[in-house]
């Protein structure tokens, strides 16, 4: 079981992509979600969660107001929209589960199912 992150791509500061994840494996339709980012030289940190519904989504501060995420109406996919990209975003994202419902959104020992990420770069 696995989730695989897709949608990465070269952008202008200022500009926007649309992440997808999707599973495959999982048994159940709807399944929380934690995005992740790393950046060259730096540890994987946490950018936003979401539970069953847009409204337990949780997007960490130094995004927040520039990310939002959000799942797609078959349940399946989960989106990260970014926009007003910054190079400071550069960055490999992530999706992954997590381990059991009491997770930690920061924590990526929380989560599981890690699959390839996708680049993000963002330069001018």
């Amino acid at each position: 079981v696995q989730l695989q992150a897709s949608g990465g791509g070269s952008v202008q500061p200022g500009g926007s992509l649309r992440l997808s994840c999707t599973h495959s494996g999982f048994k159940e339709a709807t399944y929380d979600v934690g995005w992740f980012r790393q950046a060259p030289g730096e540890e994987r940190q946490g950018v936003a969660c979401i539970g069953d519904s847009d409204a337990s989504s949780y997007v960490h501060e130094p995004v927040r107001g520039r990310f939002t995420i959000s799942r797609a109406g078959t349940k399946n996919t989960v989106y990260l929209q970014m926009d007003s990209l910054k190079p400071e975003d550069t960055a490999i994202y992530y999706c992954a589960t997590p381990r059991s419902g009491e997770y930690d959104c920061r924590s990526e020992a929380d989560f599981t199912s890690w699959g390839r990420g996708t680049q993000v770069t963002v330069s001018s």
